[in-house]
């Protein structure tokens, strides 16, 4: 009798990369923010600020830690203020312990209000010297924009490319201490992100409202020295289908929103190998 050949063993299925996105009291972009990291590849978890307290070690699951836009209690006393308060005391380090381990943190809008307030953005026990202050127009300001991916620290977002994304506040203008503060964000590539005209190129300075919140050198979102800490005021979670932008008729056909590759090149980098192993999967990235 002819023996049996052996069944094939099915291949192994890859881990998606888990999120693990913030919410509390006032934000409102959760769940759009849930539902790109999930069109993008990611298993993700939404958790309210007060369960992450009681559990911190619930990020050492994760690859990604995310918190959202919306008005987190209501932006009282500053936009983020009371939130990034809470975060600093309660979850600073092991935040950082999770960025020290590899995973990668993201902060939209209300989010990086947060970000810059814990003071993640930098390395730790250096003074703050820049901040998120009152828009130059003296208004809330709700329009779509387009943003330049500089060359930063941030190896996973594509240098060079532009992407619209609509902005949604109040309190978005980065302004620096001193030039010697924008000196050392260059020297550390941690302007990720600008303001730009429709397909200008790169140095010209945007006017209002290409730029919406007057911020020093256009500058739009920023990354930690290790780029694995992002914050950015524009939403790309609300530029994920073909249909958000508001003249998508009179656009070329799109298959998606330019926010969903942001996401999805975020959720590959979560899961590529660490080390230089990671950063070479991170420079072949592709949409």
């Amino acid at each position: 009798m002819t023996p049996r050949s052996p069944r094939p063993r099915p291949a192994a299925v890859p881990r998606m990369p888990r999120a693990l996105v913030l919410r509390t009291a006032g934000t409102n972009c959760d769940r759009e923010t849930c539902v790109a990291l999930e069109q993008a590849g990611a298993a993700v978890d939404l958790v309210h600020v007060r369960e992450l307290f009681r559990a911190p070690e619930r990020l050492e699951n994760a690859e990604l830690f995310v918190i959202p836009g919306g008005f987190s209690y209501g932006d009282d006393v500053a936009a983020g203020r009371i939130l990034g308060y809470e975060v600093r005391q309660r979850l600073a380090q092991p935040a950082r312990d999770f960025v020290a381990r590899g995973g990668l943190v993201l902060g939209v809008c209300n989010g990086f209000q947060v970000l810059v307030d814990t003071a993640l953005l930098q390395p730790p026990g250096e003074e703050r010297d820049f901040s998120l202050s009152g828009n130059a127009s003296g208004r809330f300001e709700c329009r779509w924009v387009h943003v330049r991916v500089e060359s930063s620290a941030c190896a996973w977002l594509p240098a060079g490319t532009q992407i619209p994304m609509p902005v949604a506040h109040a309190e978005g203008r980065l302004v620096l201490r001193d030039e010697r503060t924008m000196a050392r964000l260059l020297e550390r590539r941690q302007i990720a992100l600008c303001y730009a005209a429709p397909d200008s190129p790169r140095g010209g300075p945007a006017q209002y409202p290409d730029n919406p919140n007057g911020s020093e050198h256009d500058i739009a979102g920023l990354c930690d020295p290790t780029g694995r800490v992002l914050g950015l005021m524009p939403h790309p979670e609300r530029n994920i289908t073909p249909w958000q932008h508001p003249q998508w008729t009179r656009m070329p056909p799109r298959a998606e929103g330019e926010g969903l590759d942001f996401y999805r090149r975020m959720v590959r980098a979560a899961g590529a190998p660490a080390g230089s192993e990671r950063r070479d999967a991170l420079g072949s990235t592709t949409p």
